[in-house]
């Protein structure tokens, strides 16, 4: 069982919905077209993740 108490694992888990989202973004913009909200979301939560990285390393 992965030890959780250092939060290692939800920053592991922010940076793959991170990355995964950045997949699906440009998968929707390739197949549909650009669409700002998306992007704007996807910059929301990589801001998230980098704060999460940056206060765990604190």
């Amino acid at each position: 069982m992965p030890d959780t108490s250092n939060g290692s694992t939800s920053t592991k888990t922010m940076g793959a919905l991170t990355v995964g989202g950045l997949v699906a973004v440009t998968a929707y913009t390739a197949a549909l077209g650009s669409n700002g909200w998306l992007w704007f979301g996807w910059v929301v939560l990589g801001l998230i993740t980098l704060a999460m990285v940056a206060t765990h390393g604190a």
